[in-house]
């Protein structure tokens, strides 16, 4: 099997270095074409990495969004274009602000799904990579990609929807990715506790308990070995420096440990328009591209 193609829609760049980014950079390895479409360019998003929090960032911040997400696909090895969407932005307080005018999460979904029919029926990839109806967690731009994705994925393959935007192509299998699972990083925790006799996720698992977070691993159906891949994801990570800080979180357990005790990520099949395989209870998948076929032709978008 070679010359699979895989596209990733995502709401904001950074996202696609933290969900599957591992798992994408493999198949790019693997010979596999993989496209990274993100819907709008993260103009609202906060500068979460204090050394980035400067006037001439804050003041040009599309522009440096725009430079990060480059350096990213780089150090993935995938493709990449935007969708040209406005950022919504998180909206905080009580009551709840109104969205911009005109931003992602604002329009009407068939605006942007005609524009995600034409990247499919144009790159005709086998597997896509969404969010879950959450929209991995309750952001409206993210909760807008659920949506749009599942409507372009019946819509591309149906000869009669808005046939300008291209030949009709039927996406083979749908996955969601999820937030973090709770369940990795508690291993992760106990690994580093025998390592340092310290826990340095216990604040993490204050706040997700107290917002009832569940595990995620009650969905997963596909677990992707990717552990080689990991510096891989770090260096993408790292890529968008005004988000990540290098201190935080991504970063506590040292890539050995990480790949000795969790050399996975997690995906949900949602959608597929293939036979659906026999498995023994408790069984995950471990490839996006079991049971897709079809060679890669060229393509341009």
């Amino acid at each position: 099997m070679s010359g699979l193609r895989l596209l990733a829609v995502h709401a904001h760049p950074d996202d696609e270095s933290s969900k599957g980014a591992a798992t994408m950079a493999r198949y790019v390895a693997e010979g596999h074409d993989v496209l990274v479409a993100t819907a709008t360019g993260g103009e609202e998003g906060s500068i979460l990495n204090p050394a980035m929090d400067r006037p001439e960032i804050r003041s040009n911040i599309s522009a440096v969004r725009h430079e990060e997400m480059s350096r990213a696909a780089s150090a993935l090895g995938v493709s990449h274009l935007w969708m040209g969407f406005v950022d919504s932005g998180l909206p905080e307080g009580d009551p709840m602000p109104p969205l911009p005018e005109g931003s992602f999460a604002t329009l009407d979904p068939d605006v942007p799904t005609q524009k995600l029919v034409r990247i499919i029926r144009e790159f005709r990839p086998h597997v896509v990579i969404t969010y879950d109806e959450n929209g991995g967690y309750p952001h409206p731009d993210h909760i807008q990609v659920h949506v749009i994705s599942m409507a372009a994925y019946d819509a591309a393959a149906d000869p009669e929807y808005h046939p300008e935007l291209g030949k009709p192509w039927a996406v083979q299998k749908l996955y969601y990715t999820h937030g973090f699972a709770m369940s990795r990083f508690r291993l992760l925790d106990e690994a580093m506790f025998k390592l340092t006799g310290e826990h340095p996720f216990e604040d993490w698992f204050k706040r997700a308990e107290e917002r009832g977070a569940k595990d995620v691993m009650e969905r997963v159906t596909t677990r992707v070995e990717c552990g080689e891949y990991f510096g891989q994801r770090d260096e993408a990570l790292l890529a968008h420096a005004t988000q990540i800080d290098p201190e935080g979180m991504f970063f506590r357990v040292p890539l050995d440990v990480q790949r000795q005790v969790w050399p996975t990520e997690e995906f949900e099949l949602a959608k597929l328009r293939l036979p659906v395989p026999e498995r023994a209870e408790g069984e995950y998948e471990k490839d996006l591209f079991e049971g897709v076929t079809g060679a890669a032709p060229e393509w341009d978008i």
